[in-house]
């Protein structure tokens, strides 16, 4: 038992943990005031389901537009300036949230904040992904789904309360959370640039055709899993289920604690295993959690639909798990060295499509048919595994599965993880050759891997 917690530690860098400190206090924030939104619309502004599902749409809608600006000055000005003018723009649009009462004005400031999110993940991802070697990514960014939900967890336990007696407090009390990381990030080293001209182009992403149809079944198990769980059921447990602020603030929490427990062990169990079956599984799971809610939903009401649905919360959750030790880390090995920030630009927009497309037509069939929304999600994701087994033999043989940690590798990546010569976003590092840079020797991606196909 001691040897296998001792090989669940992360072995982060000190910059990487003050990103995960930082990371903690802005998830706090999120926990408080994201599982609200729709309710604070709609309960209290009395905007229409409908139309509260559009606003919610309309900040991955400009966060669409920012994230591609922001994934190509990550690569020419840095990930940590362009992460910390996000949380800025972000702080300033929620704290006038208590200002909104009618549609139009909850439009305008939720498509502000959007362009703060978008910029937000795609420096997030590069800033992170330059600050550790390829083969520890998985473990890195579990470590930062796990302090995020941590945050998320202890934000949603208390949103419930602040939500029953200011809604005001809630948004200003978020609005600080983006500030404060802000300050953090004037604690990390920002990592070396390309020289200028090196960088590459978003033709070079458009290009990888394996790389847009993994963007493209991201953004479908997006749109049909978390941003329904996010941004819509809390108005179906709330409005038909007859669940309190409090109990939605559990359902919050729930999830986020059984990432916080699971995902490095999750982490070290995709180790080695093919990720595109790991991808199914999780689909399989969220298709079967999204059948729960829905049950639970129609059949019982107030605290016992409360109790059955954060039964199944833990299910879905494992999902999540599942989606953390995979997704980032294969864009990110899909992306030669020169361009990952463009890269990284392209899987941060697959969340941006997913919650566009998630809220914006899920809104309106919660709004005419609410027992109709988790089962017609169940089934998309159902196709979404068939897909994600049909594009494993796409992939490029170096990235089909999880890389293993070794020992030996450990022991080489301990005193410097910032060192590591694969990656040329690091303080330090030299470019070199990468499996996926069409300009490494015998490493085009013109040429598939042996045995693979590209359609």
């Amino acid at each position: 038992m001691r040897s296998y917690l001792g090989s669940l530690n992360p072995r982060l860098t000190r910059d990487v943990w003050i990103l995960q400190v930082g990371g903690l206090v802005n998830a706090f924030g999120n926990g408080i005031m994201l599982p609200f939104l729709v309710i604070y619309l709609h309960n209290e502004r009395g905007v229409p389901l409908g139309i509260a599902g559009l606003v919610a749409a309309t900040n991955s809608v400009c966060g669409f537009a920012s994230g591609f600006v922001a994934g190509s000055f990550s690569d020419r000005i840095g990930p940590r300036r362009v992460l910390s003018i996000a949380l800025c723009v972000m702080a300033g649009a929620v704290a006038l949230f208590p200002l909104v009462h009618s549609a139009w004005q909850a439009f305008v400031l939720y498509g502000v904040a959007g362009l703060g999110s978008g910029s937000f993940w795609p420096a997030q991802s590069t800033l992170v992904s330059a600050l550790a070697p390829a083969e520890r990514r998985h473990a890195v960014f579990a470590t930062q789904r796990v302090t995020m939900n941590l945050g998320v967890a202890l934000g949603g336990l208390i949103g419930g309360f602040i939500a029953s007696w200011s809604f005001t407090a809630l948004f200003l009390f978020d609005a600080a959370t983006f500030l404060v990381y802000a300050a953090v990030l004037t604690r990390v080293r920002p990592p070396e640039l390309h020289p200028e001209g090196a960088a590459g182009t978003y033709r070079d992403v458009v290009r990888d055709r394996v790389f847009m149809r993994y963007t493209a079944l991201n953004a479908l198990v997006i749109a049909a899993s978390v941003a329904v769980w996010v941004e819509l059921l809390p108005p179906f447990a709330k409005n038909q289920a007859h669940v309190t602020p409090r109990g939605i603030g559990v359902l919050w929490a729930v999830d986020s604690l059984v990432v916080v427990v699971a995902q490095l062990p999750a982490a070290k169990l995709v180790e080695g295993r093919r990720r595109m079956l790991v991808f199914a599984l999780m689909s399989l799971a969220f298709a079967a959690s999204l059948l729960g809610f829905a049950a639970a939903g129609y059949w019982t009401s107030g605290w016992i639909a409360a109790g059955l649905m954060a039964g199944i919360t833990v299910v879905f959750a494992a999902g999540e798990c599942l989606h953390g030790t995979i997704h980032v880390p294969l864009s990110a090995d899909l992306a030669p060295p020169r361009v990952v920030g463009r890269y990284l630009a392209f899987a941060s927009q697959s969340w941006q499509i997913g919650w566009i497309i998630g809220p914006a037509g899920g809104g309106f069939i919660l709004q005419h048919a609410p027992f109709a929304l988790f089962p017609a999600a169940a089934a998309l994701q159902v196709g979404a595994a068939g897909f994600a087994l049909r594009l494993e033999r796409a992939l490029p043989a170096f990235a089909r599965r999880t890389p293993r940690d070794s020992p030996a590798g450990v022991a080489g990546t301990m005193e410097n993880m910032v060192l590591a010569t694969d990656d040329p976003l690091s303080t330090g590092a030299q470019p070199s050759s990468h499996p996926a840079d069409p300009a490494a020797p015998g490493g085009g991606r013109s040429a598939p891997a042996p045995g693979t196909a590209r359609r």
